[in-house]
């Protein structure tokens, strides 16, 4: 009885420090670079003609909760195949990439990126998903959606 009680003591503290380390992304006028912001605008508008997703799904995601809408999966996807940094098969020319982010963002996508090289998914829109969501895990302070 000891023992399921000092269990529920440590999960139920687990659970309120995991809930007030929520990071806060950073959003100032360097961040995300307005550079990349002007110059990725066409790609952001074309993708959102292409597959209907909201600006409101996008913000979300970017700024707020992992959630997963299949439109928002597909405008991903949409978004790689645009700026042309993914092969036919979903998987991201990662040089391709690296070389269309200003400067500022080289250490940042490094970091990111490193433990999300593998796209898992059934489909294209899946894959670009899974990207996404791993790179948002691994750095929710300076990931960002166009």
């Amino acid at each position: 009885m000891k023992f399921l009680l000092i269990t529920a003591i440590i999960v139920q503290i687990v659970f309120q420090f995991g809930m007030s380390d929520k990071v806060v992304p950073r959003r100032d006028e360097h961040y995300p670079p307005p550079e990349l912001l002007r110059a990725l605008r066409p790609i952001h508008d074309i993708c959102v003609e292409k597959t209907g997703v909201t600006e409101e799904a996008i913000k979300e995601f970017s700024d707020g909760e992992i959630h997963e809408d299949e439109k928002l999966k597909c405008y991903m996807n949409c978004v790689f195949h645009e700026a042309e940094v993914v092969n036919d098969n979903g998987e991201v020319h990662l040089e391709k990439l690296h070389d269309k982010l200003p400067a500022s963002m080289h250490d940042i996508a490094l970091h990111m990126g490193k433990r999300c090289l593998y796209p898992e998914g059934e489909t294209l829109c899946d894959k670009a998903f899974w990207l996404n969501k791993c790179w948002k895990t691994s750095d929710p302070k300076h990931y960002f959606l166009i």
